[in-house]
């Protein structure tokens, strides 16, 4: 069996056009809608994430800024930037990228985000909604993971309540971005869900979980964590893994998923490449978010943004 590629980029093309029509409208309705990202730190994955939503907002015409903080960074400092892009009205969705140093809270600086500007999903309540199923905003990498696979089920001609019906969903990676609201998600299309995360391979029963998955879903942070032992023949494979690969012979650096491609792809159905797969429809899916977010916001009059003093600039 050779699996079949699922091309992301055609889907997140499709995609865009859409938010495209909603970013115009909101133009036309004078209803100001941005993305800021805030980082502390330079690791790889945060920096290329970065990089990709600043080209799909200036494609989309989304005016983006980014706070860039120190890795030595504290609490305080971080907080303070939060505070600032919470009361800005020109920013209608914030995005923290993880990893934080160590010394920060990330606890804390989720709880410190404005729930209307938390597009992620990571402030408690917005966490709790997606858990209740009923999300204010579906988490952008677990709603293209989502998103990949319906538009692929529709392209297949399957109908998608009876795939998700007899189907067993397994999330490798239980991170409160990722695998926790994919769980959800699954959770909602009422499939058979399975859990497991990095002591499944500590242990070695990995693959005994993963082998039985119709739908395996990779995001553990761990490059070429999956092999073809670890799935079925005719799994659908979805891979959200990012890691730094570097050639040891050129020093080339590039990036890969958590799922060795070219091993698994001789045995599944289906399978999303890294790049190219998950990450450009999760690229566009926030931006929707931020767009959702600017009509939540011009429902809030009392909002805090409001007082913002447009005057000010942030150090």
């Amino acid at each position: 069996m050779t699996a079949e590629v699922i091309d992301g980029r055609k889907i997140a093309t499709a995609l865009k056009a859409d938010v495209a029509l909603e970013v115009d409208q909101l133009n036309t309705e004078g209803i100001a809608c941005g993305l800021a990202t805030v980082a502390a730190g330079d690791d790889f994955s945060a920096a290329a994430y970065r990089r990709r939503l600043e080209r799909i907002a200036n494609e989309l015409g989304v005016p983006y800024r980014h706070v860039s903080l120190a890795a030595t960074s504290q609490l305080d400092e971080v907080l303070s930037a939060i505070r600032y892009l919470n009361a800005d009205p020109a920013v209608s969705g914030i995005v923290v990228l993880r990893p934080l140093p160590e010394q920060v809270s990330e606890a804390g600086v989720f709880c410190a985000l404005a729930p209307v500007k938390d597009i992620e999903a990571v402030h408690p309540e917005n966490a709790g909604l997606v858990a209740l199923g009923t999300p204010r905003y579906v988490p952008s990498t677990a709603a293209a993971a989502f998103h990949v696979l319906d538009t692929w089920l529709d392209n297949t001609g399957e109908d998608r309540t009876e795939f998700y019906h007899r189907s067993l969903i397994t999330v490798v990676g239980r991170s409160n971005n990722v695998g926790k609201p994919a769980i959800s998600l699954a959770y909602d299309r009422e499939a058979s869900v399975e859990s497991v995360d990095v002591w499944a391979s500590r242990t070695g029963r990995l693959g005994w979980h993963t082998r039985r998955a119709d739908v395996l879903i990779v995001a553990a942070g761990a490059a070429g964590l999956i092999r073809s032992e670890h799935i079925r023949a005719g799994a659908v494979v979805l891979d959200v893994g990012i890691n730094r690969a570097v050639d040891p012979a050129t020093g080339a650096t590039r990036m890969v998923g958590d799922v060795s491609f070219s091993d698994v792809a001789s045995r599944a159905r289906a399978i999303t490449p890294v790049p190219g797969g998950i990450g450009p429809v999760t690229d566009v899916w926030l931006i929707r978010n931020a767009v959702t977010a600017a009509r939540n916001l011009a429902l809030m009059p009392g909002h805090p943004a409001s007082q913002h003093n447009p005057g000010q600039q942030f150090r």
